[in-house]
């Protein structure tokens, strides 16, 4: 199958998105071909600093090599190098009701979020989006619950554009993860652990032991001290499950049969104990790369000149479709 899913460059890069995202991407990439963007234009539809943005490139870069994405199987790149991306989307938003794009879910989140600057780019994420996934011809999007909105829209503004001008592009379908689609809050067991909230709610993957130790320890638990997964009635300590689950490989119910009679502190000590051990190779790695910036940008520069070729090809198709 053909592969594609991308991360912003922008806050800082957590846990939520290494569970619900990137790992799927490592079960994925040794049967498909695969394609890993790390998507910079979607990260200037908000407010952000622009010295510090070839930083998080490079950072989260860094992330998918230390994860265990392999450049060798799949094409690694930086959105902004393959100029098809924003061709494709100009062409896309020709087809593409504002009605649709006004409905979204997070341009309803993001708008009240920054009201003092709700651009034409932010309203205009969705198309980009369905530009960066109909142009390698995908047919398989990982993403996190958060996204399903807008690859059901990608989905839809394919079908249209093959109604209108004849059969171009594949119709992609969302992949999402049974268990851990969604991360929560640490602070706000309810609420998606989100890159643009403050620190202490969430856990970033370069966060040193003693940042780990102090956000799980001060993270939301619920009423009583029963290591029970409810999420409607315990939210809290099921979130914390959730990612002891992910990270150990064991069941929920393992989980709740280890803890057994055992309390909330506990349960947050070994998970800390957890964290730490799983995020050491990110804290390591990250020094190493900064030490040798020039190994993550021949591998983003072979990645664009491969991916370059395929969006090409797809734009070759899709001028002569629309008589351009």
């Amino acid at each position: 199958m053909k592969i594609f899913s991308g991360i912003q460059p922008s806050g800082e890069i957590h846990l939520g998105n290494y569970l619900a995202v990137i790992k799927q991407w490592l079960d994925l990439q040794s049967k498909n071909d695969c394609i890993f963007c790390i998507v910079d234009w979607h990260a200037i539809t908000v407010p952000y600093d622009p010295k510090i943005l070839q930083q998080k490139i490079k950072e989260v870069a860094a992330i998918y090599l230390t994860a265990g994405l392999s450049p060798k199987k799949n094409i690694i790149f930086t959105q902004s190098a393959v100029k098809e991306h924003t061709e494709l989307a100009w062409l896309l938003n020709t087809i593409t009701p504002i009605g649709d794009l006004q409905r979204m879910t997070q341009f309803k989140e993001k708008s009240a979020k920054h009201i003092k600057n709700v651009c034409a780019g932010l309203l205009n994420y969705p198309v980009l989006m369905a530009a960066d996934i109909l142009l390698y011809q995908t047919e398989v999007v990982p993403v996190g619950q958060d996204q399903k909105q807008h690859v059901e829209l990608a989905r839809e503004i394919a079908r249209r554009f093959n109604a209108r001008f004849g059969d171009t592009f594949t119709l992609p379908q969302a992949r999402i993860m049974k268990i851990g689609a969604k991360i929560m809050s640490l602070t706000e067991p309810t609420k998606k652990m989100s890159k643009s909230d403050k620190p202490e709610t969430c856990i970033g993957l370069f966060d040193t032991p003693e940042q780990i130790k102090k956000k799980i320890a001060s993270a939301t638990t619920d009423s009583g001290q029963e290591i029970k997964y409810n999420p409607n009635e315990k939210p809290g300590i099921s979130n914390l499950l959730t990612i002891h689950s992910l990270l150990s490989n064991k069941t929920i119910k393992d989980l709740e049969n280890e803890f057994t009679g055992q309390n909330y502190q506990t349960f947050k000590q070994k998970l800390a104990e957890l964290l730490i051990e799983n995020l050491e190779p990110f804290r390591n790695k990250k020094s190493e790369f900064e030490k040798n910036p020039a190994i993550i940008d021949k591998i983003l520069a072979n990645g664009a000149s491969r991916a370059e070729k395929i969006a090409q090809e797809t734009m070759e198709k899709v001028r002569l479709a629309m008589g351009l």
